[in-house]
């Protein structure tokens, strides 16, 4: 029994072998020197600078999803050969369909909890065990940029809600052309807190509309909301039409814009987050259930405008990184509502980015989130998603 166990473990870890092999032969990057990357002291940062500088290797990924794959296969056949399901106790058949869930505790529990290392989602959200950086360290959320020329084909000087109290009388004077900036982070406030799988996050991202060429108004902060968010984060391991279920995710997210009737907007939900990605893409779907307000509600119809759900997806290669966002009220007739948005990140040159933004619907903005409009951004970008 003995060899046997040690067999199936020696071809777990040889499985990898021949993709590790391949990786290797694929060329580094010169975009930048290990050197630069040597003064970040935090940690997170840090490893996604040797990422960008060293490539990120899909062999790497290729051999643990193989290890992890043919892992599986063998405790499932050790499984079937131990004692009938009648000889079992009740204790031990409900640690190996819990093993299944949350952890594993058999000798393929290494390669079991390193699905997905190196993948797109790994890199985002330490899904991997080796890829794992602990807690409290400050990583990169959603794309930060800086949009000088922010432009609107329609703006919105009255903005209205079915709530009285939430809808603009006299309309405002607003310039067409505006500044719009973005911050986001997160951080991982536990680990593995089921078995080797669960991480807890909590996020925080930040956008605002700046009409900052308005001089005859001052120039005035037009809309900023505020998005704080707490996630429970599992890994996953499955395979679903050439694409691999890496993640789901369980949240709470607040969204508001901290402003005072009739110009209030603010809601909460309870989100759900799919993530699946393959080599260069990922794809990440959101529906959500808003938590309801009562009768004090700046907004009563959000959903049947910004929506119900959105579906994201990302393509990143050689310094670009292409990213498609959708949104719909998933409802039909007169409450049949959405957005799409389209984002772009390109290298300037070593060390500055460029990103062009294009959205077209209703929601650019919470004060918006009933107003259909276009709208163009360009200007410089100093994270992407990966």
């Amino acid at each position: 029994m003995t060899h046997e166990i040690f067999r199936r473990t020696f071809l777990v870890s040889a499985m990898a072998v021949p993709f590790t092999a391949m990786a290797q032969d694929e060329p580094e990057s010169t975009a930048a020197t290990p050197e630069a990357c040597v003064a970040i002291e935090a940690d997170a940062t840090r490893l996604a600078c040797y990422d960008r500088v060293l490539g990120r290797r899909a062999g790497d990924t290729q051999a643990a999803d193989a290890a992890a794959e043919l892992a599986a296969e063998l405790a499932k056949q050790e499984r079937n050969a131990s004692a009938p399901e009648s000889d079992a106790s009740l204790r031990e058949r409900a640690r190996h369909r819990l093993g299944s869930v949350f952890g594993h505790d058999d000798q393929y529990a290494e390669a079991l909890a390193n699905a997905g290392k190196g993948s797109l989602l790994d890199s985002r959200w330490e899904l991997a065990k080796d890829s794992k950086l602990g807690v409290f360290q400050m990583r990169a959320y959603k794309p930060v940029y800086l949009f000088p020329a922010f432009w609107t084909s329609d703006t919105n000087k009255t903005p209205t809600s079915p709530n009285p109290d939430n809808t603009v009388a006299e309309p405002q004077n607003l310039t067409s052309v505006e500044a719009k900036f973005q911050l986001s982070f997160k951080t991982k406030f536990a680990e593995n807190l089921f078995g080797d799988n669960g991480d807890l996050w909590g996020a925080y991202t930040q956008s605002s509309r700046w009409q900052v060429y308005n001089a005859e108004e001052s120039r005035p902060f037009r809309e900023t909301n505020y998005e704080p968010e707490v996630m429970l984060v599992f890994r996953n391991n499955y395979s679903l039409g050439g694409w691999k279920g890496r993640m789901t995710a369980i949240g709470v997210n607040h969204q508001s814009n901290g402003r005072s009737d009739p110009l209030s907007r603010s809601w909460n939900r309870v989100m759900l987050n799919v993530g699946l990605d393959r080599e260069n893409w990922a794809f990440v779907v959101r529906p959500w259930w808003r938590i309801p307000d009562g009768s004090d509600d700046d907004n009563p119809d959000i959903q049947n405008y910004i929506g119900r759900g959105d579906a994201m997806l990302v393509y990143s290669k050689n310094g670009h990184e292409f990213s498609l966002l959708g949104r719909h009220s998933l409802r039909g007739g007169d409450d049949s509502h959405g957005s799409v948005q389209m984002d772009w990140g390109f290298p300037i040159d070593r060390t500055l980015r460029g990103h062009l933004q294009l959205f077209h619907g209703y929601g650019e903005s919470l004060i918006d989130y009933n107003h259909k409009a276009t709208y163009v951004g360009l200007g410089i970008s100093l994270l992407e998603w990966f």
